[in-house]
């Protein structure tokens, strides 16, 4: 990997990095000012109380997905100083830098990623079906 593609990877992560970081402590911050606790908020009725509840959960799943996608860049930062980063999990082919761009922290190619989904998916048409037929079974019984 040429010093330049490297400089320019790392950027591209930290940059991402910082992005995810500040979104999710102004996720905080607005959880800690919006909570049904606060004073700004009154008194809720059982309503209102439930799509704040829901509000919540939608907020911290959020949070979640942000806190995964840092965690895949802390460990494609790591892959780059390894010197591992960029290339395929799969067939060992470099990734191309245009997916690198839009997905900084793929582990696959683009063609091997689409076989892995492709199987994905058939995996779990196949569990649909048994589950399905499973039922259909103990409806008769």
């Amino acid at each position: 990997m040429t010093r330049d593609r490297y400089a320019e990877l790392t950027r591209i992560l930290e940059e991402r990095r910082r992005e995810i970081m500040d979104q999710v402590q102004e996720k905080i911050r607005d959880a800690r000012t919006e909570s049904p606790n606060s004073p700004t908020q009154g008194v809720l009725d059982a309503a209102e109380s439930s799509e704040a509840d829901i509000q919540d959960e939608i907020e911290f799943a959020l949070i979640q997905m942000k806190a995964e996608t840092l965690h895949k860049i802390e460990e494609a930062l790591r892959r780059l100083e390894e010197g591992t980063f960029g290339y395929c999990y799969e067939c060992g082919e470099e990734i191309s830098e245009r997916r690198l761009r839009a997905l900084p922290f793929a582990v696959r190619c683009k063609d091997c990623e689409e076989a892995r989904e492709t199987v994905q998916q058939r995996e779990k048409a196949i569990a649909q079906r048994r589950g399905n037929a499973s039922l259909f079974i103990d409806m008769q019984g």
